[in-house]
């Protein structure tokens, strides 16, 4: 089935950013992914699909000059960046020429294209590559950290500009390897509840993000209060989410524990939660029973009986506006939107840069790599992100806090609410120390089983056996 997502990142930035620059491209369009949640990624940048003639490649250039830097992503995103940078300084365009290669991630296309270039080495390997939240362990921690330099090789004094951007620490922990930051992200992708103000007036009486708050628990690290108001909201005939799956990324990215410990499959509290989650969702009644990336999912968007969906300022800006029946207030369910604390604090996403320590272009690499991870001017990538730079209504939240707090987070589709404080809320409380490079296959393995625990098909019991004999299998322990 198509999916399809009327306002997208990197279709934005096209327009956005690629004025002022020498380009040249060739082969089909690409097609950009985003994190499903469920292990994989979900096509959101067209309503066409390739066609078997069509390959999923392209290799823009910025640039003129004799010095190449080759760029690796997969998405138009971080080359459309470039383009921006050189927009705006035009003698680094005139000293270096920025070759990219986009692979799309569909079917791991994208890691197994790199992986070659990397160790293969050479002119045409990358100077300077993207990594996703799915894959950044492999890259930053894992089996291919070894190809990764430490920003600080890069001549980059990464730890005074960390520190004085206020980057969000996550995003640092989880590019570090052995305590030295390899790879910083620009957006910062921490969660928070995003919930109908109508829906709140009508059943607790008020829409107040603070008020709504203390109803549904916000922070206190438990669903308690969360099912005191879902079951508030049934009482009125309102779903409280659209489906288990919102609360998925909840449960996984705000997990204590990694899925493994040596050979050893470990089971963290938080994520173990998600099994009753779906289930009393299921049985209870408290959903419409869609699942994320689906036309019904995308439909309680609108005008629907649905209360709440969880994620980070992408999901608003990239899927939410683009699936809310409307361009204005009143129209749909545009404007009828606010944004709080959620009760248990995760993220979702996010892109990471690194660079290749064989790189003889270290200059230039750490010249863009600073320029989008740490510079917190106006005129820093990460300002024009937060402040509009797409010009079509979309604010995302950013990596930088010192950015963040100078920056406009009123939105007409959040009723005109400041976004900005409940994200860098959820900033503060996200952690990337539980994860693995494996979570992409383990995350699918434990929603399958969770799935067919809600749908009565499997005991509890056996849903946890039945994960821990596939993980076990996968991993061959």
């Amino acid at each position: 089935m198509k999916k399809v997502i009327a306002s997208v990142l990197s279709v934005a930035m096209v327009a956005a950013l690629a004025a002022g620059c020498t380009t040249t491209e060739t082969t089909a369009p690409v097609q950009t992914t985003a994190d499903n949640g469920n292990g994989g990624e979900v096509e959101t940048s067209a309503d066409v699909e390739p066609t078997d003639s069509e390959t999923e490649e392209t290799m823009p250039q910025y640039g003129t000059g004799s010095e190449v830097i080759n760029l690796w992503s997969f998405t138009a995103e971080i080359p459309n960046m470039v383009a921006k940078y050189i927009e705006l300084n035009p003698s680094f365009g005139e000293k270096y020429t920025v070759k990219c290669t986009i692979v799309a991630t569909d079917g791991g296309a994208y890691q197994t294209a790199i992986d070659s270039a990397l160790a293969a080495g050479g002119d045409s390997a990358p100077d300077m590559y993207a990594a996703e939240a799915a894959f950044i362990l492999k890259y930053a921690q894992g089996d291919m950290c070894q190809y990764a330099a430490t920003y600080k090789d890069l001549g980059i004094d990464v730890d005074a500009k960390t520190k004085a951007a206020e980057i969000a620490p996550y995003t640092i922990d989880i590019g570090s390897r052995n305590g030295e930051v390899v790879a910083l992200g620009y957006q910062a992708t921490g969660g928070a509840m995003i919930y109908r103000a109508s829906i709140a007036k009508d059943v607790f009486g008020t829409d107040d993000p603070a008020e709504i708050e203390k109803i549904v628990g916000a922070g206190s690290g438990n669903w308690d209060k969360y099912w005191e108001a879902a079951a508030k909201l049934k009482e009125k005939g309102y779903a409280v989410v659209s489906g288990a799956d919102d609360m998925w990324n909840v449960c996984e990215k705000s997990a204590t524990q990694a899925w493994l410990n040596g050979d050893q499959v470990v089971i963290a509290p938080e994520r173990e939660a998600f099994l009753d989650i779906a289930k009393k969702l299921k049985d209870e009644g408290l959903s419409n029973d869609t699942g994320s990336w689906s036309e019904a999912w995308y439909a309680d968007m609108a005008d629907s009986n649905v209360f709440c969906f969880f994620g980070p300022a992408w999901l608003i800006n990239y899927v939410m506006i683009g699936n809310c029946g409307g361009t204005a207030a009143g129209e749909g369910s545009y404007g009828d939107w606010r944004v709080c604390a959620p009760p248990v604090g995760f993220f979702w996403g996010g892109t990471w840069v690194l660079a290749n320590k064989d790189t003889d272009q270290k200059e230039g690499v750490a010249e863009l790599i600073e320029w989008i991870t740490l510079d917190t001017s106006e005129t820093g990538l990460q300002y024009l992100w937060a402040n509009d730079l797409m010009g079509n209504g979309a604010k995302d939240t950013v990596a930088s806090g010192v950015v963040m707090a100078k920056s406009d987070g009123k939105l007409p589709f959040c009723g005109d609410q400041n976004i900005f404080p409940a994200f860098i809320a959820g900033n503060a409380n996200a952690s990337g120390k539980a994860m693995t490079q494996y979570d992409e296959s383990i995350n699918g393995y434990f929603k399958d089983a969770a799935t067919q625990y809600a749908n009565g098909e499997i005991d509890r019991d056996a849903a946890i056996a039945q994960f821990t004999d596939n993980v076990k299998d996968a991993f061959a322990f």
